[in-house]
């Protein structure tokens, strides 16, 4: 998603522009709040981070140089907010992460069927991933999200996140493999459970 004319707008809003900035607030703010939401699985924690987001961009709209894409810049900026809040509530970080050793992030959700059982399976998978996701530690949902399901590049994630390509694929790595066992250990009951 861009703003047409994207550019200009950034250059009004940080000259002081209210409805600039509007317009910027506007046009991302779903995105952030979003992403927060992935992170925290809290719609409270969600809306203070997406609020904190927008206080720091007011704040540091001046140190936006254009040299990246604004959203990716955005995504720094709600990235450092949703892991100092992590950090801020260790009791909900879980797990430690064993290294697998595949690379491909072939245990997430596969094409879906057409019946309602079918529908109803993907559902509950979904669910099941989604409860595996909150089981990672912050700095590794955060690059998971951030890659594959925000579908930015790995460079992007570095620089997101002031990592060298290697620690990010690092840790997408364990992310993945920590996920892949979560869900086949979980279909491994399902499937025992009903003989």
């Amino acid at each position: 998603m861009s703003i047409e004319n994207e550019p200009d707008v950034i250059e009004k809003a940080k000259a002081g522009d209210p409805e600039a900035v509007t317009h910027l607030v506007n046009e991302y703010a779903d995105i952030i709040y979003r992403f927060a939401f992935n992170v925290c699985r809290n719609p409270d924690k969600a809306e203070h981070t997406t609020q904190e987001t927008f206080v720091s961009l007011l704040r540091k709209l001046d140190q936006f140089d254009s040299r990246s894409k604004f959203s990716t810049w955005l995504y720094t900026i709600v990235s450092n907010h949703c892991l100092m809040l992590a950090r801020g509530t260790k009791a909900d970080r879980f797990v430690s992460i064993d290294d697998g050793d595949e690379d491909t992030p072939d245990v997430l959700l596969g094409a879906g069927g057409e019946t309602p059982l079918d529908e109803a399976e993907r559902s509950d998978t979904k669910m099941h991933l989604d409860r595996a996701i909150q089981k990672l530690g912050a700095e590794y949902k955060v690059v998971f999200i951030l890659r594959d399901i925000e579908g930015l590049s790995t460079e992007e994630v570095a620089g997101i996140l002031n990592l060298s390509v290697p620690a990010v694929k690092s840790r997408l790595h364990r992310a993945r493999s920590f996920l892949r066992k979560e869900l086949s250990s979980l279909f491994a009951e399902d499937y025992h459970g009903k003989d």
